[in-house]
């Protein structure tokens, strides 16, 4: 049995740090992104990361990761065990340790083609989450926010000669622009409960209900290198745009099972996923010859079709993903290091993907397999020993299927977890700066391109304690 004796502040003092960092989410999402994955033009573009900032050290292992200083929103289920303090024979809850986490990723990306002779970088600083978790009940916690799931950025030239389709005679040399923007975003609010099972076993159940929104513009455009009236007055520059804006309801769960599997070995079990589920879309296209110049860039000149409004949908498909982590708690009196390793695997059924109805074929079922370790040193009055160190691998085939080839992923990662120095003796904050750095590999020779990904995460987790009071609490 383990004492725990804490003295609560009256004052939660996070306020402050919210009320600044809030603002910042809405700059990251609006801001004008510089990547250039063509890649993203397929499906419903680049994937985003789906773990927090701590857990892409370990590779992304989260199905059967909890902490009570970090949202794990990928398994709801870890959201019972924030940290909580209940009054003596009451239910009530004295006080609880609420969990703001914010993170920034900073990436470069390589592009280069089949023979190698041309590579073309471009570097982006994207929003990566925002979340707040904090436990109602001792065993009940809730946690919600704004993570991106898709992000779309492309920018594409092609050169050729354009032939007329009836005659077959050559018009002129043709140059084609595809370009591409948006995104998709979930807000979420999530709860799980935590229910005692034996001495020493715990499992959790939670769930997730959220609203993914978004939007993706695509547009192609064909110039003429011509484009005098005079010597081919029967044909124009052309424009093509497609713009779906996304709206709708989303739903997933996730349950965890811990229980200690020798005197200093917890071992703990994990799950989550989602099912099948019809978003909405709203759907605005355009066609529309234009001229441009550099002082005016592009001028519409004549609307050839137009539709606005259309109502429609895509199947976002089913996911799960079930792992392990096998850990030693390090610290107490002994001032024992501590580690932990993990694995997780992932199916994702991208087959069930349709747009309006209609299969997709640049899209196939993939999956994803993950490892990963944290280590904790001896803790002693220095910031070496107090930093967590982590590292992980993951790789699978990407969900894109272009050409019907097949992309292989691989990903190596490592991270830190620092932490803040608090230097009132009276203050219950406890606050860390977590960074991950990944590289990741996307195609090979196989393929008509490859990307290289260079991707620098920062994370920031501010915790306090809320409430007040004083009390005991005992726990096996």
């Amino acid at each position: 049995m383990r004492l725990v004796k804490l003295t609560m502040l009256r004052k939660f003092e996070l306020t402050a740090p919210l009320a600044l960092t809030i603002p910042s989410i809405f700059l990251f999402i609006g801001a004008s992104a510089q990547d250039n994955s063509p890649y993203s033009r397929y499906g419903l573009g680049n994937q985003a990361p789906t773990t927090n900032v701590a857990n892409r050290g370990m590779g992304g292992v989260a199905a059967a990761y909890n902490d009570p200083y970090t949202v794990n929103y990928a398994n709801p289920a870890s959201y019972s065990f924030f940290q909580s303090l209940q009054e003596p024979n009451s239910k009530k809850l004295n006080s609880g340790r609420i969990v703001f986490n914010i993170g920034a990723d900073g990436q470069g990306r390589t592009l280069t083609d089949q023979s190698e002779t041309n590579k073309f970088t471009s570097p982006n600083l994207l929003f990566s989450h925002v979340m707040i978790g904090l436990p109602l009940r001792k065993d009940w916690g809730i946690a919600f926010g704004v993570r991106p799931i898709t992000n779309i950025n492309y920018k594409i030239q092609s050169t050729g000669n354009l032939y007329d389709p009836n005659s077959g005679q050559l018009i002129d040399t043709a140059s084609t622009l595809y370009e591409g923007q948006g995104g998709a975003y979930l807000g979420s609010l999530g709860t799980a409960v935590k229910f005692k099972t034996g001495k020493s076993q715990y499992l959790s159940l939670g769930a997730t209900a959220g609203y993914m929104f978004g939007s993706r513009d695509y547009n192609t455009r064909l110039s003429l290198s011509d484009s005098d009236p005079a010597t081919f007055p029967n044909y124009a520059m052309a424009h093509y745009q497609n713009r779906t804006s996304i709206g709708d309801f989303y739903f997933d769960a996730g349950l965890q099972y811990h229980f200690k599997a020798s005197e200093k070995i917890y071992m703990s079990l994990g799950a989550f996923g989602n099912w099948k589920q019809d978003i909405r879309t709203n759907n605005n296209t355009v066609v529309q010859t234009f001229a441009h110049s550099p002082e005016t860039g592009y001028t519409p000149i004549d609307t050839v079709t137009f539709s606005k409004d259309k109502a429609g949908s895509f199947v976002y498909p089913s996911s799960i993903t079930g792992g392990f982590i096998i850990q030693k708690i390090g610290g107490g009196q002994e001032r024992e290091a501590g580690w932990l390793i993990g694995a997780d695997f992932t199916s994702n059924n991208w087959n069930q993907y349709r747009v309006n109805g209609l299969p997709d074929a640049d899209v196939k079922s993939n999956w994803q397999a993950k490892v990963g370790a944290e280590f904790h040193p001896s803790p002693k009055n220095n910031l070496f020993s107090r930093t967590s160190y982590r590292v992980g691998a993951f790789t699978g085939p990407d969900y894109i299927y272009t050409q019907q080839t097949k992309i292989p992923v691989l990903g190596i990662t490592a991270g830190l977890g620092l932490p803040i120095i608090n230097f009132s003796p009276m203050s219950r904050q406890a606050s860390m700066i977590n960074l991950s750095f990944e590289y990741i590999k996307r195609g090979n020779n196989d393929n008509v391109l490859r990307e290289n990904l260079y991707r620098l995460s920062v994370g920031f987790s501010l915790t306090d304690l809320w409430f007040g009071g004083k009390t005991k609490y005992y726990e096996d």
